[in-house]
């Protein structure tokens, strides 16, 4: 097997459990999580601070450090390799992330994968996705909606759920899905429309520039909720065999996120200017990634609100409050060393 072992803790490797039924949320397991982003690592610590091993797999071996995170290096596409790293493991959390431009090259691989390395090793398979799937201008957006894909990227998120689904269906794996609307919060880089193009713009008392309008109402998950849910949905038997959506709070237009922001960091509010459709669609003449932002516009010319009351009423998970979710934004900014994604399991205690 071609994979290096860039990290393990010898010193407390815990039970490594092969039994493919819950006993209870605080017992020792072993977690395979694929992808090592905000909401890889920020899972993959969650996981490991409420007393599991885990087993982080990316190309290059990153990924926060833990005594309990094992880094590992492996193709998440390649269905032996995947296979033999799930071997004994709870749970595989797909979250990885590849690039716009590159879904329809390498979702379909390693979703074929991971669902072979689940039925092999019987860890279930659940996936980190979002609400591409859902048809145009079905707000509120339920776990529940049937999908019509408005664009050839919900096309992707579809059949990888439709996949997944009919091998649990077909008794070979068990799997569920975690969906969440554009995230907010620390950590999320580039990868997020208010992320590193947004909010240190704010704080330098600078005028912010979105896709799309923006005084529309949106629906914005914090990554911390995001990966709250996957920890809760991995380790729960009636999470199985369906959606679940993220819990978020009530939707707000990106002005209003921007006004929040400028109040709690106690500067004045700026202004937030929608870019020209003719400056993305000049930018996307060179950038695959930007001509993938384009096919998705519609998510943000129309109220683009998800619900998710069942997975608080279920699971008993409930959305951080937004001025929580703000601090903590402005302190990973403003204090970027901060272990941004590192918080209480949803497992402990």
């Amino acid at each position: 097997m071609n994979q290096h072992h860039t990290k393990h803790d010898t010193t407390n490797d815990g039970p490594s459990p092969r039994s493919r039924t819950d006993h209870t949320p605080t017992e020792s397991r072993v977690h395979v999580v694929v992808g090592a982003g905000a909401v890889g690592s920020g899972t993959a610590l969650r996981l490991a601070d409420a007393g599991h091993q885990v087993r982080l797999v990316t190309r290059s071996g990153s990924g926060p450090e833990h005594l309990r995170i094992e880094r590992i290096v492996a193709d998440a596409s390649n269905a032996r390799q995947m296979s033999e790293v799930a071997a004994g493991a709870h749970a595989i959390f797909n979250c990885a992330n590849p690039r716009y431009s590159s879904w329809a090259t390498d979702w379909p691989p390693m979703q074929t994968a991971l669902i072979a390395a689940a039925e092999a090793s019987g860890a279930r398979l659940i996936t980190m996705a979002n609400l591409y799937a859902y048809g145009r201008g079905t707000s509120p957006m339920e776990a529940t909606d049937a999908y019509d894909p408005p664009s050839k990227k919900g096309e992707i998120r579809a059949a990888m759920w439709d996949q997944a689904l009919g091998a649990h269906r077909a008794g070979r794996i068990r799997t569920a899905e975690v969906r969440a609307s554009d995230f907010f919060g620390p950590g999320i880089g580039d990868q997020g429309h208010l992320g590193d193009r947004f909010v240190p713009r704010l704080l330098a008392g600078k005028a912010a520039s979105i896709v799309g309008s923006p005084d529309e109402i949106h629906s914005w998950s914090y990554i911390g909720d995001v990966c709250d849910t996957l920890v809760a949905v991995g380790n729960d038997d009636r999470s199985l065999g369906r959606a679940w959506h993220v819990p978020t709070l009530e939707p707000v237009t990106v002005t209003q996120m921007a006004n929040a922001i400028c109040d709690r960091a106690g500067i004045g509010r700026q202004k937030v200017k929608q870019i020209p459709r003719f400056a993305l669609h000049l930018a996307g003449i060179f950038s695959s990634d930007i001509r993938g932002v384009r096919e998705v516009l519609y998510q943000h010319d129309y109220p683009f609100v998800m619900g998710s009351a069942d997975t608080t009423e279920i699971l008993g998970l409930q959305a951080t409050p937004l001025a929580e979710q703000i601090d903590a934004t402005i302190a990973s900014y403003r204090n970027p060393q901060l272990v941004a994604t590192r918080s209480s399991s949803v497992l402990s205690g």
